[in-house]
């Protein structure tokens, strides 16, 4: 079934990573948020919110729709000692924050949630002030096709149960489709690109097997069993082992889509 995260099940699965240097270097390389306000929307557990903050943004507000994420969010920057990051529980579609207010806006795995981008996309134009950016960061099906290896794990989730390649066909948007979205809700497109972010360092398959098994920050695998993913793990560690690129410590990760926009 599809991730609830609103359950207090899932705490804390969102807000144990920390954003990578590739991911900083790829915002860096379209907009610095020094200096900004920022609004994190779709902001999950804080990961990229307290980023933003330690990038030297003047302050970031971190918006979700669960009071879950919002609570596991505000414990992360309560740790990490931030004061220029707060968070927020309300709707991407309805931020309740001031028109014309918000330097940038991130939505980062967010768009693939929602019925259709659109409502977030009219509402992330409505807060930013004008020459403002919009980034959005998500999967096309291009993305979620690239093949497996030791490095990206979720190849491997297709070829264990196919039927997850459906749930995403459902889900993750055409690149196409994001693009008039954006310029119907009144963004000039500055640029769409795809790259590799590094997730995270395993030392041994003993790590992987408790992300895995724990389903840390991966909503796909909430639609298998848990006997499934028992499969699923022992499949991957046993990929990992078996290929000649297998050895540890191992660096998952992820292909993405951003889009950029200004106000």
């Amino acid at each position: 079934m599809a991730i609830d995260f609103h359950s207090s099940t899932n705490a804390g699965t969102y807000a144990t990573r920390t954003a990578s240097d590739t991911w900083v270097s790829q915002v860096c390389s379209i907009i610095s948020p020094k200096g900004l306000y920022v609004a994190d929307i779709g902001c999950g557990g804080g990961i990229y919110s307290t980023a933003l903050a330690q990038m030297g943004a003047d302050f970031v507000q971190g918006i979700d729709f669960s009071a879950q994420m919002v609570e596991d969010a505000s414990a992360r920057a309560k740790s990490l000692k931030l004061s220029n990051v707060s968070f927020l529980q309300a709707e991407a579609c309805n931020t309740g924050l001031p028109q014309h207010t918000v330097d940038l806006v991130l939505q980062r795995a967010l768009i693939h949630h929602l019925p259709s981008p659109a409502d977030a996309f009219t509402e992330a134009h409505r807060i930013l002030r004008p020459g403002g950016t919009l980034l959005v960061q998500d999967r096309t099906m291009e993305d979620v096709l690239m093949p497996s290896s030791p490095q990206h794990f979720r190849g491997y989730f297709f070829e264990a149960f196919p039927e997850l390649l459906e749930v995403e066909r459902r889900r993750r948007p055409k690149q196409e489709t994001v693009t008039e979205a954006l310029k119907e809700a009144g963004f000039n497109v500055e640029g769409i690109e795809q790259f590799t972010e590094e997730r995270r360092v395993y030392a041994d398959c003993a790590e992987i097997t408790s992300d895995l098994l724990a389903r840390t920050g991966r909503s796909l695998l909430h639609e298998l069993s848990d006997d499934e993913l028992a499969v699923l793990t022992d499949r991957i560690c046993y990929e990992i082992g078996a290929s000649s690129q297998g050895g540890f410590p191992i660096k998952e990760v992820d292909y993405w889509t951003v889009w950029h926009a200004r106000a």
